[in-house]
């Protein structure tokens, strides 16, 4: 059984060259970015000419037909995850003790970098140490796919979302050329995300920062990285000295009563029969209500404006909350150890 499944995985899934300078579409992205960019023709139809076609990410992105799981199918997931709700499956990998041990490691490594980067963009290092965690476990996975071939097996080959990968192959190229790095040496995460912060290509170009004064911004590189970051949530308006989230007490087990999520804002007095635990919490704007589906029991918490801000890098409210929670255990650790 284990020979069929490597037979089945290297057929599936092998690496095969590919010449997309004989694809029509191909040529008239060529031509639109050689214009674009002043590139030469010849160096973009050398880099065309031989492209490792990226089988595994395409499978991400190939149409998927939806299916709503059986009851046998619920009954096998309660089997394997019986202590667990959405939230503790989501949150157990990547909120732990030993993450936010790694985390307070890597400020301590880096902390003239952090404290001059707070001090510039004003946002805490905690929050962008969680980012970095979250996102590359602190540099450890980075990505192993070449980013080039990546992005062009998904920009031409057959999927959901052609149009945007085509956007950020022409972004990443344009990078290449600017920053002066080989195109086919950067490796990044199977979508084509880049660096310790997985900087999609286009927000690379927006939000990049050469931090270490060596004239290239090179997200790969914590310094460049972490400044990156900084700068990504200040342009996306994080509000320096505001908290980013408080835990919230209701009646009951299950939260029901008003809509949950990022997308949606209260004033305090809409919200009848809601009150944050810690007592006085010190916001005075519009909050989001996040639910957090656990096993027992809904953990609700309100979502400042900055909550918001960390949703804008990963459109996501648990991913938000993942990143609050493990910068708050940093700080924390952080604190205690001083």
């Amino acid at each position: 059984m284990k020979n069929i499944f490597i037979v089945w995985f290297v057929l599936t899934f092998a690496l095969q060259a590919k010449d997309y300078t004989n694809n029509a579409d191909t040529a008239m992205f060529i031509d639109e970015i050689s214009k674009a960019y002043g590139l030469k023709r010849a160096y973009l139809e050398r880099l065309f000419s031989d492209v490792k076609i990226q089988k595994r990410p395409l499978s991400f992105f190939r149409p998927r037909k939806k299916t709503k799981r059986t009851p046998q199918q619920i009954e096998r997931l309660k089997k394997l995850y019986p202590k667990y709700g959405a939230w503790e499956r989501y949150s157990r990998l990547k909120v732990n003790p030993i993450r936010v041990k790694q985390g307070v490691k890597f400020i301590k490594r880096y902390e003239k970098t952090f404290e001059e980067v707070e001090k510039k963009f004003g946002i805490p290092k905690e929050y962008i140490a969680a980012i970095i965690g979250i996102e590359s476990v602190y540099g450890g996975h980075v990505g192993k796919y070449p980013v080039f071939d990546t992005l062009t097996t998904l920009a031409f080959e057959k999927n959901r979302r052609n149009r945007f990968f085509k956007k950020q192959l022409k972004k990443f190229i344009h990078l290449a050329h600017t920053q002066k790095i080989d195109p086919k040496d950067v490796y990044g995460s199977y979508a084509g995300a880049i660096g310790l912060g997985q900087f999609m290509p286009s927000n690379y170009e927006a939000y990049g920062v050469d931090f270490n004064g060596d004239g290239r911004i090179t997200l790969q590189k914590a310094e460049d990285a972490i400044a990156s970051i900084a700068n990504y949530f200040k342009k996306n308006g994080w509000r320096t000295g505001e908290p980013v989230a408080t835990r919230v007490s209701y009646e009951g087990m299950r939260f029901t009563a008003y809509r949950t999520g990022y997308k949606k804002t209260y004033t305090r007095e809409q919200l009848k029969g809601l009150a944050p635990k810690v007592g006085k919490w010190d916001y005075h704007g519009k909050v989001r209500l996040i639910k957090l589906n656990k096993k027992a029991y809904d953990e609700l918490w309100y979502g400042a404006k900055n909550f918001f801000v960390i949703t804008r890098y990963n459109h996501s409210a648990y991913y938000a909350m993942a990143v609050h929670q493990l910068a708050t255990k940093i700080k924390e650790k952080l604190n205690n150890e001083d």
